[in-house]
């Protein structure tokens, strides 16, 4: 079997420990691909570094996520735009909107959003989207881009089947699925139950959200196998399937071909 991961953070130091280790665990386990999404302008060297140290395996992204938007946003969105413009990534996030804990730059983070969303359809990039607790602000940003012109992914889904059917109306949009699958007051069982596997990708947003039983432990690549087998049960068809079906998404979503 061989898996995508489509969305985890190994340059963060969660892994400097034990990062070969961790890689080889993963490989092991048939992941062909780490995509990487960037945090903010912090993060950017780190996530370098990790990409050289194996260009083959380790696919980077670029884009300020959410909660990194305060004061110095449009600062970071220049750093952010320039390194777009100048180096080779895949997608552009992660970045969404976040009005779970605080809501005091909602203007700006709707603004940055936005604006990413233009770069996406500039650079014909891929978008990757953090949602919480703004659903309908992300739509309508969306809908004021141009919803016909976007295409990437809800990152990390987690919500109710009337959120699942609205983005799943967005033609070129894949649904991230990770350990909070395998949560059992998650309910995304049910959730996903009459959706198309061929709108899912795996992730793992690593070191965060290991499944079950890792979950509350560091998470790591590796762990797609329980992501997996847990959506094996839910639609019913062998896991080596949902490996197969979910790899060939992760390919639709992004153009793996300029980074074997």
């Amino acid at each position: 079997m061989n898996f995508i991961d489509t969305h985890a953070h190994l340059y963060l130091p969660d892994f400097h420990d034990d990062f070969d280790d961790v890689v080889i665990r993963a490989k092991n386990a048939g992941v062909l691909k780490i995509l990487l999404p960037n945090i903010d302008i912090d993060s950017i060297e780190l996530l370098k570094q990790t990409v050289q140290s194996d260009s083959s395996f380790f696919i980077p992204m670029m884009g300020l996520h959410p909660t990194a938007v305060k004061e110095d946003w449009e600062y970071q969105l220049d750093i952010i735009y320039h390194e777009l413009k100048t180096n080779p990534y895949i997608g552009i996030g992660e970045i969404g909107i976040d009005l779970y804990r605080d809501q005091t730059f909602k203007m700006q983070q709707i603004k940055a959003f936005e604006k990413q969303l233009q770069w996406s359809i500039e650079m014909n990039l891929p978008v990757v989207i953090h949602l919480r607790n703004a659903n309908s602000e992300v739509l309508q940003s969306i809908e004021n881009v141009g919803m016909h012109l976007l295409r990437g992914v809800f990152h990390s889904f987690g919500g109710s089947k009337e959120e699942l059917n609205t983005i799943l109306k967005l033609p070129s949009f894949f649904v991230g699925i990770n350990g909070i699958v395998t949560f059992k007051n998650s309910g995304l069982s049910d959730v996903l139950a009459d959706c198309d596997i061929e709108r899912i990708v795996l992730e793992t947003d690593a070191p965060y959200l290991a499944p079950v039983p890792y979950r509350g432990k560091r998470n790591e690549p590796a762990y797609l196998t329980k992501i997996a087998k847990k959506l094996s049960d839910i639609f019913g068809i062998p896991v080596e399937e949902v490996a197969r079906i979910t790899t060939q998404n992760a390919a639709k979503l992004v153009d793996i071909s300029n980074w074997e």
